[in-house]
């Protein structure tokens, strides 16, 4: 089966910045896609490119198997977007803003009106269908979002930082919508900055950085290869403690307060770093996708 996206040596150049440097992935039918990377590293401007918002530089480029830039109308007729802005229309009700959006795919009137009150109920908004969009809470104005960008029951979802600036709850609710897609069979492109939000959704992933891939697979095999079962964090670390892990070849880092080590082994060297002792606050715990992400791109604040 061919994939519903496949990238070939992408590359986006804004004058002089290369947003996008020569990347490459395939997104499968069915599956939620995960685009990951710290802040200007290039996750929109490749979701920009696969909805045909933005040209390419370079590159080939295959939605549904037709080709970006000879086929973008057909492509887009097929694609659900789902923006970082909350771009709605404040003058206009929330069933207003779901009908005449569909009138931008020729859904006729009727069927709008069937699509969006299905789509509200879906995403527990029905009743406030009445509402103008101001009188709405972030988590709602979201929720109107992601239903608008299924109005013309789209083959392929991108979802740009879908959650960004929401409260646990609404995240949660939006995280429950979009695992019921996927259930259904719905092919989904994400980015996020959430770590969570991908491990729990996304079935592959690519992190980025400065336009590049650093790496591609499934959620816990990321966590696997690069970083281990466990991880072990020692605030104020003694430095008989930090030449420790050197010594012993432990996998680790060493920050200005901080020790982290990473290992397959943490039971056996969390006993190690005891009898050595601590002085300030140890603590075992399970590896994540942060964990990943951070050692790969950095702990400096990208801006």
């Amino acid at each position: 089966m061919d994939p519903v996206v496949e990238a070939n040596d992408l590359v986006k150049h804004f004058g002089d910045l290369t947003a996008v440097d020569g990347i490459s992935f395939g997104v499968e039918k069915g599956e939620c896609f995960g685009i990951l990377g710290p802040n200007g590293a290039g996750k929109t401007t490749t979701v920009r490119l696969i909805h045909g918002f933005s040209p390419l530089t370079a590159g080939s480029l295959r939605v549904f198997g037709l080709d970006i830039e000879a086929d973008g109308r057909a492509i887009k007729a097929r694609v659900g977007v789902c923006h970082q802005d909350n771009n709605l229309d404040p003058d206009l009700t929330v069933l207003e803003n779901l009908e005449v959006f569909a009138r931008y795919f020729d859904v006729p009137r009727d069927e709008a009106r069937r699509r969006a009150s299905r789509l509200l109920e879906f995403i527990a908004l029905d009743h406030r269908r009445d509402s103008r969009v101001t009188q709405l809470s972030g988590g709602m104005m979201r929720r109107l979002v992601l239903a608008r960008a299924l109005i013309n029951e789209p083959d392929l979802l991108i979802l740009d930082e879908p959650t960004t600036g929401l409260d646990p709850q609404s995240r949660h609710q939006v995280w429950e919508r979009l695992e019921t897609l996927k259930a259904r069979g719905l092919t989904i492109l994400l980015t996020t900055h959430y770590m969570d939000e991908a491990a729990r959704l996304c079935d592959r992933l690519i992190i980025v950085d400065h336009g590049r891939i650093l790496v591609n697979g499934r959620p816990a095999e990321l966590i696997r290869d690069h970083v281990g079962r466990d991880v072990i964090e020692v605030d104020d670390p003694l430095p008989e403690l930090v030449e420790l892990a050197r010594s012993e070849g432990w996998e680790h880092e060493a920050l200005s307060h901080r020790l982290i080590i990473y290992s397959a082994e943490g039971e056996r060297v969390f006993q190690r770093i005891g009898e050595a002792s601590c002085r300030g606050i140890c603590s075992l715990r399970m590896a994540t996708l942060e964990d990943v992400f951070l050692k790969l791109t950095g702990r400096d604040l990208r801006e």
